[in-house]
């Protein structure tokens, strides 16, 4: 029990190695994208293009049946290497290899959708926003920046469904000192088509959210089901404990 704790602890930090330097770019709504295709298509999106670097070591693949696909699907359509059905969602790359190549080792996402809560948004909030604002920029040794992380060390792995984008700056008065200027940002420029429009790509960053926010709880609608039950029980009993009590002081009375 405290092994797993600590295991827990750990995956809740490791976020912050990667996500340290976050600015303060306002979170969209991430659309509730729930039922079984939505979550289907995104834990396909998912294996081909987060699994790459990112683990999701508290997650098995045999759990995806709980999606609706059966241990043949699975392994047909989302394993690639060698893996086992019940095997647990790792990657072959060693962390110092990941150092090296991205500055930080990658974070595991499996919970990654409640770490990255917090007052600004939920998790599944920041995500959809991160994953849609990437944009150009060869400053950087990836040559992709974000506007919730700045200099993020992570590449824009679905900038062929998206294309590239530019981001726009215009200089206006710093309103906390006077003569200063600052750049504010006034949007994105599309400078290569993607596979996808933006509808269609935000559509797709919503099904892949909304597969990593299941995955952080799979139970989390059989535990919302309970809940109703057990509230729905109480109610019920507080019913009759309240008639029984009347009953009971009746006479007393």
């Amino acid at each position: 029990m405290k092994l797993s704790k600590k295991i827990l602890a750990v995956l809740a930090l490791l976020p912050g190695l990667v996500f340290a330097n976050e600015g303060t770019f306002p979170l969209d709504h991430a659309p509730e994208r729930n039922d079984v295709a939505s979550l289907q298509n995104g834990a396909k999106l998912f294996v081909n293009y987060c699994l790459n670097c990112h683990s999701a070591s508290a997650m098995r693949y045999n759990r995806l049946r709980d999606l609706g696909l059966s241990e043949d699907q699975i392994r047909n359509n989302l394993l690639f290497s060698g893996e086992k059905v019940g095997d647990m969602m790792t990657i072959a790359m060693r962390p110092a290899d990941a150092k090296a190549w991205f500055g930080a080792v990658p974070p595991d996402l499996s919970v990654i959708t409640r770490a990255r809560a917090s007052g600004a948004g939920s998790g599944a909030d920041y995500l959809y926003t991160y994953l849609r604002t990437f944009y150009k920029d060869d400053t950087r040794p990836t040559g992709w920046n974000n506007m919730v992380v700045p200099n993020v060390a992570m590449p824009h792995v679905l900038w062929q469904l998206q294309g590239v984008r530019t981001v726009k700056m215009v200089e206006e008065d710093d309103p906390h000192e006077h003569g200063k200027k600052v750049h504010k940002f006034a949007g994105f420029e599309q400078v290569g088509k993607g596979q996808l429009t933006q509808q269609e790509f935000d559509t797709q960053v919503a099904d892949l959210v909304a597969y990593m926010n299941w995955m952080a709880e799979p139970a989390q609608d059989l535990r919302k089901r309970l809940g109703a039950i057990v509230l729905l029980f109480l109610a019920c009993f507080a019913f009759l404990a309240w008639r029984l009590n009347a009953s009971y002081w009746k006479d007393v009375k």
